[in-house]
């Protein structure tokens, strides 16, 4: 793993060691005041052995723009490539070749200063860890829409990856399951109107051919891969419309058959078909279409980042 710590106003030294547990104070304010962020991502084999990343600055410039939310500490660009290229070459034989096995990512920070007061820390430890990973969802996921709990509100930390914002999910999120649901998908906190994010992923609709999804805003993350399956559907000449998105226009959608897909995006599932979904206790099940335009995105964004096909955008970045 790899570790470095912020003390004195500065960056130390960072070193990588043995995946081990940590050493805290139980008045470390990580555990009193949740000062917490991090990241998720990913590193690919490709047929020749070779170990590659996807957009991994745009990882570091999530966690700092999380991390300045909290009122913590930038990490400096230099340190965390250099620092996450030579993790990755001593761990490269736990990355898997073949589509759906990766080695998943995980930079995060945590303040680390031990005092029981209800300020921001002056000590931190930025750590990276890393596991190998195989599909995070098998199968279309079931899903349903908010209509009591709220994911994040206006002027909150929506936008940032806060450990907080995936804690305070956990239980409505449980409630879901007692359903059948695997998912939520979030709406707005002031009335419940607006499709914001389905569980940990952003969330798109196909309404005919036009490829709808809700534009970021600080209630909502700026997905990396949402980001790409913008760019990609674009240079495919799909239509693509970010704006606010009713429950009610889906709903109507799914009743007279406009309604093709909704898919869920992330780093983890990469793209997830949703199958269903319930409002006001009515499912509305979304016929499989013979030409998904998550499959098309999927098998795309899987092509860079195995190394597969060419990378036009620059993506895929070597170890």
């Amino acid at each position: 793993m790899f570790t470095c710590d912020f003390k004195d106003g500065v960056w130390q030294k960072p070193e990588i060691t043995p995946y081990a547990p940590l050493t805290l104070d139980p008045s470390a304010r990580v555990f009193h005041y949740g000062q917490a962020v991090f990241e998720g991502m990913k590193a690919y084999k490709d047929d020749n052995d070779d170990v590659w990343l996807f957009r991994p600055k745009d990882n570091l410039a999530r966690i700092n723009k999380s991390a300045e939310r909290l009122a913590m500490p930038a990490f400096p660009e230099d340190v965390f490539m250099d620092g996450l290229k030579a993790l990755i070459n001593l761990d490269k034989d736990w990355v898997k070749p073949g589509f759906g096995n990766s080695l998943y990512i995980r930079p995060f920070v945590i303040a680390t200063e031990p005092a029981i007061a209800a300020s921001p820390a002056v000590e931190y430890k930025f750590l990276i860890i890393c596991s190998p990973a195989q599909s995070y969802y098998s199968g279309d996921v079931r899903v349903l829409v908010a209509e009591q709990f709220s994911r994040s509100a206006n002027g909150g930390v929506g936008y940032a990856k806060a450990a907080g914002n995936y804690a305070a999910q956990f239980y409505p999120t449980n409630l879901a399951n007692q359903e059948g649901f695997q998912q939520i998908i979030w709406t707005d906190a002031d009335k419940h109107e607006y499709l914001e994010e389905a569980g940990t992923m952003n969330v798109f609709f196909r309404i005919n051919d036009t490829l709808v999804t809700a534009p970021t805003s600080e209630r909502i993350l700026d997905g990396i891969t949402r980001k790409s399956i913008i760019q990609i559907a674009q240079d495919s000449g799909i239509t693509v419309d970010v704006r606010p998105v009713k429950v009610t226009e889906i709903v109507e959608a799914s009743k007279n058959g406009s309604l093709k897909e909704i898919f869920g995006s992330g780093t983890a599932a990469v793209v997830s078909p949703i199958s269903a979904f319930s409002h006001k206790g009515e499912l509305f099940e979304i016929p499989k279409q013979d030409k998904r335009y998550s499959d098309t995105f999927k098998e795309k964004l899987n092509g860079i980042q195995y190394n597969k096909t060419e990378d036009p955008y620059g993506w895929r970045e070597s170890i």
